[in-house]
Parts: C-alpha cells; sequence; structure tokens
C-alpha cells in the first residue's frame, strides 16, 4: 500500500483541508498520515466567531519523532499552512523525510479571487516562493500565480484562457525550482474549465478541462489537490492525474449543485468518492 502524509490545518465543521484530504486519499486506497497545523472550529471561508488553535509547536516534535521510527512516505503533500514560521518547518520537513523515490507536492495555499488570506503578506508570498523551489510538483490557482509571478491579478484574469500566456506562467513557476507546475481554475474557449501543467525535465504540457460550471464551491481547490496528489502517490501520469483530479472536481461540483445552502460549508464530494475508489483500483 503506497503511503503520504498531508500537512494542513483541519476544521472540525466545513468541508476544506484535512477533512477533505484524509477521506479522499485514504478512499483511493493510500494510507494517509497527517499533520495538523491548527485546529479551527469552522473553516473561515465565511463564518465568523471562530475558534483557533495553533500548532506550529508540535510540528516538529511529531517529525522528529516519526524520523525515529524511520517512517517514509511515497508522497509529501501540503495545504494550507498559517504563518511563514509553518512555511520554514516545511522547508525542514522535507529535507528530513525526501527520498529518491518520493514526490514533495505543494499546494501554495495563499489567496483566491485576487486577494491573498487574511494574515499572509510579502513574506509569506516570499517564504512560499522558496518552498514551492523545493517541492517536485507545485499546484497554485491563478491568484497565487500571479502573486508568485509578481503579475497584477487584473492581467491573470484577462489572460485567463490564453494558451501562450498560461504556458509562459507555468514555465515561470518551474523557475523557482519545481520541476513541474500546475495551474488550476484556467479557462479554455469560455465554456471549459480546468487545469493545465508543465514538467520542465521533459519540456511537456498537458491540460485536462470540463465544462465550466457557474458556481463558487468552497473547498474546491482542497478536492482537487488531494485527488491529485493521490494518484501522484499511485503512480499515474501527470496526464491521469489532471484528468482524476479535474473530473473528480467537477463531479463533487454537479452534485453540490441540487443544495446551494451547502455551498459555503463544502462540496458533496461524499456522493463521488465511491467513484473515485472504484477508479483508483485501475491505477
Amino acid at each position: 500500500m503506497k503511503k503520504i502524509v498531508t500537512i494542513q490545518d483541519i476544521s472540525c465543521y466545513g468541508k476544506c483541508s484535512l477533512t477533505v484530504a484524509l477521506p479522499i486519499i485514504s478512499a483511493m486506497g493510500i494510507e494517509t498520515s497527517v499533520i495538523p497545523t491548527a485546529v479551527l472550529s469552522t473553516h473561515t471561508g465565511g463564518f465568523t466567531g471562530y475558534t483557533f488553535r495553533d500548532l506550529t509547536d508540535d510540528i516538529m516534535p511529531v517529525s522528529e519523532h516519526w524520523k525515529s521510527l524511520g517512517l517514509e512516505f511515497d508522497a509529501v503533500y501540503t495545504g494550507y499552512l498559517g504563518s511563514v514560521k509553518q512555511v520554514e518547518l516545511m522547508s525542514d520537513f522535507f529535507d528530513m523525510f525526501r527520498t529518491e523515490k518520493n514526490y514533495i507536492i505543494v499546494d501554495p495555499v495563499m489567496g483566491d479571487k485576487g486577494v491573498l488570506y487574511a494574515g499572509f503578506g510579502n513574506d509569506f508570498i516570499s517564504g512560499m516562493k522558496k518552498l514551492c523551489g523545493k517541492a517536485d510538483i507545485i499546484l497554485p490557482n491563478m491568484t497565487e500565480t500571479s502573486f508568485m509571478l509578481d503579475i497584477p491579478y487584473a492581467q491573470a484574469e484577462a489572460e485567463n484562457g490564453n494558451e501562450d500566456f498560461i504556458k509562459s506562467c507555468l514555465v515561470k513557476l518551474t523557475d523557482l525550482g519545481c520541476d513541474t507546475a500546475v495551474i488550476t481554475g484556467v479557462q479554455k474557449n469560455g465554456t471549459h474549465q480546468g487545469a493545465v501543467a508543465y514538467q520542465k525535465s521533459t519540456d511537456t504540457f498537458a491540460s485536462s478541462f470540463r465544462n465550466h460550471i457557474n458556481a463558487y464551491v468552497h473547498g474546491t481547490g482542497d478536492v482537487f489537490s488531494s485527488a491529485f496528489s493521490g494518484a501522484v502517490a499511485k503512480g499515474a501520469s501527470l496526464q491521469k492525474s489532471l484528468d482524476i483530479a479535474v473530473n473528480f472536481t467537477a463531479d463533487c461540483i454537479e452534485a453540490t449543485l441540487p443544495i446551494p445552502e451547502n455551498y459555503m460549508n463544502g462540496v458533496y464530494f461524499e456522493k463521488c468518492i465511491k467513484n473515485l475508489a472504484e477508479i483508483s483500483e485501475n491505477i
């Protein structure tokens, strides 16, 4: 059985981060270990008055205990990191657990719709760029791409759908140091949405699209990154990993459309997870 560790926060209510990553990756037939970076009563995407417990001080003791046990993972996947300190700790974690055979995957969660998440500034962007440079694969959305490449978000949005622009951004993202960059939320022909990737070592591009769904549902980025990371950990090709993640994310959004009161809570991935498990058996 393949093994993956995912490192991100856990919201006790609301489907995102670890409450999405753990069930999705486990359903793909992968032994999933976790390091929670924080515990929140709810996610922060619309809820107010939530509680927050920072677990930064627990990250290295857990890591060092694992290292003493000789644990190894087929993939390391980081999601939301709440501070520059946590980003720095992930750099140390990569050094501790990188092998010649595993994948380091970073979802540089920083913002959406052209705005950084609360508490993040230029120091966080700088730290995340360095962390992405130590990854094998990074998974930014258009907002995160614009911040890491110092491109005005208005320009990035205006050029979203321009194939040459997207490819140029991908090549520049790999110049940070990673081998493969994947940009999510890419438009195509005004009717489709998906993800486009570039692998520097082979100088090849890959893409996957589905019909655009005109609805904003919380947590879709975490769903994509979790399914993609699971596929990569199981040895799927870049193209197949994209197809699995794009199709599963779109299926989850479509399953959520009839219940708009749940949009803020997160996608109805539970309804689609059986199909993902069946597809994963053939990887």
